[in-house]
């Protein structure tokens, strides 16, 4: 049986952590919101489906989350992990695999960041009613947050055993797949600033480019399962908040 994802639909978000490693693993899956309610899709079905595990089996907090039968896999970092693990997108050394949890667990972290620079105040506002504070955070994401983040995944591709060009183990793993989709939410949200790091982080954008050959996930990206970036996901771009 294919994965059920369940996420919003309409945006990348965080279920693109899922998807990407889907897609590049070849595995079917089912993108439920996304289907036609007649096909027992839609955001009612996402919704349903978290009404009725309040009272029988898992219940997650929030999407995306992944079912396969009576298996539960919240958390967009645990699901990437999950399947990445079983799909052969994960290091095979223990060490290695273990610490390719962690480099998802702190992707998720500067996916928090990101999302938190246009709601810094509370995720209940609209933007509109926090832009001063906006603008303040954005700076302090931008001259300070960005570099600490992509000095590190630097780091890690350039001190790599393997000397594979990937964050963690001899091949491309889903922790790799992650930061490809950071770099580009990054790129779209911040396109100035981007332009101004890029140089620094040779290794870390010459992965990303490797990702992006991938066949599986050239041929995702141009197909219409692949939903753009836009002001309703994470990664928005507001020029306000940008700057070189």
């Amino acid at each position: 049986m294919p994965y059920d994802l369940y996420y919003w639909p309409g945006l990348p978000g965080r279920g693109e952590f899922a998807r990407l490693v889907l897609e590049a693993a070849g595995v079917p899956y089912r993108d439920v919101a996304r289907l036609p309610e007649a096909e027992g899709g839609g955001v009612a079905a996402m919704q349903a489906f978290m009404v009725g595990r309040g009272h029988d089996g898992p219940l997650p907090f929030a999407p995306p989350f992944l079912v396969e039968g009576e298996l539960v896999v919240s958390q967009s970092a645990v699901i990437a992990a999950f399947l990445g693990e079983h799909h052969g997108l994960a290091p095979e050394a223990e060490a290695e695999r273990i610490f390719a949890r962690s480099i998802a667990v702190t992707t998720a972290d500067l996916v928090a960041e990101a999302h938190d620079v246009h709601h810094p105040v509370g995720v209940g506002l609209y933007y509109e009613d926090q832009k001063p504070e906006a603008t303040r955070r954005a700076a302090e994401f931008r001259e300070s947050r960005m570099p600490k983040f992509l000095g590190w995944y630097e780091a890690l591709i350039a001190r790599n055993p393997h000397d594979s060009g990937t964050l963690v183990g001899p091949d491309i793993t889903y922790a790799d797949l992650g930061l490809y989709q950071v770099l580009r939410g990054l790129a779209y949200a911040f396109p100035k600033r981007m332009e101004t790091l890029r140089p620094d982080y040779p290794l870390a954008h010459a992965l990303a480019d490797k990702v992006d050959a991938l066949p599986r996930i050239a041929a995702y990206r141009a197909s219409d399962r692949a939903t753009g970036f836009n002001e309703n996901g994470i990664f928005r771009h507001y020029p306000e908040l940008d700057a070189a």
